[in-house]
């Protein structure tokens, strides 16, 4: 079981995923609230039931599962909704990624969270014990959401911009990958963080 929980963070297109590989190559399990948020609103889980409950029966496919696209499309167009939708989901999907966090075998485990800032931090996520951040400028986020996505440089800044600040992330970071550069060098600033991560999960064991 893992005791030392290491939050890896920051913006839209900032590398995080690629990072969160990077500890998994050094043998570090992930544990990842993308796949939490899945996870939580399969059938026959109470998060289910209470969207059916909140939203109705359009929002749930044939087969027992969550339309996903008609839920994207109705928090879109009501902030309201998203909001009551986040109130259902976020507390669920904190417990599922403190469990599979908790149920790891490793030195220190990995818990990916693109919305650690938005979502409150250590006040709703008081288990972690470091914070690290993908730290990218503003302009690579966008030139890199219009390689990745072909949309226009207008709608990647907007997406840009509808997350937490540049600022607020690095506010709440233990430490900071600068990932404007090559993929190789951001495996190299993973590996130089491993054995600190190593040490200080040794000093808390």
């Amino acid at each position: 079981m893992a005791d030392f929980i290491v939050a890896v963070t920051g913006g839209v297109a900032s590398g995080k995923s690629a990072a969160t590989r990077a500890f998994e190559a050094l043998g570090i399990p992930v544990a990842d609230a993308d796949v939490a948020a899945r996870a939580v609103v399969e059938p026959g889980q109470p998060a289910l039931a209470a969207i059916r409950s909140r939203f109705g029966d359009a929002f749930i496919q044939a087969d027992g599962r969550l339309d996903r696209a008609a839920m994207r499309e109705r928090v879109f167009a009501d902030p309201a909704a998203k909001t009551a939708l986040e109130s259902l989901l976020h507390p669920l999907i904190r417990a599922w990624l403190q469990a599979a966090c908790r149920q790891a075998v490793g030195p220190y485990v990995v818990t990916a969270i693109p919305l650690l800032a938005e979502g409150g931090a250590r006040a709703t996520y008081p288990w972690l014990d470091r914070v690290l951040v993908v730290d990218v400028p503003a302009p690579v986020q966008v030139a890199r959401l219009v390689q990745r996505d072909g949309g226009s440089s207008d709608m990647a800044a907007r997406m840009v911009a509808a997350q937490a600040s540049r600022a607020a992330r690095l506010a709440i970071a233990d430490d900071v990958i600068v990932n404007d550069g090559s993929l190789d060098q951001l495996h190299d600033a993973v590996r130089l963080l491993h054995p600190r991560y190593l040490a200080l999960a040794a000093g808390r064991g």
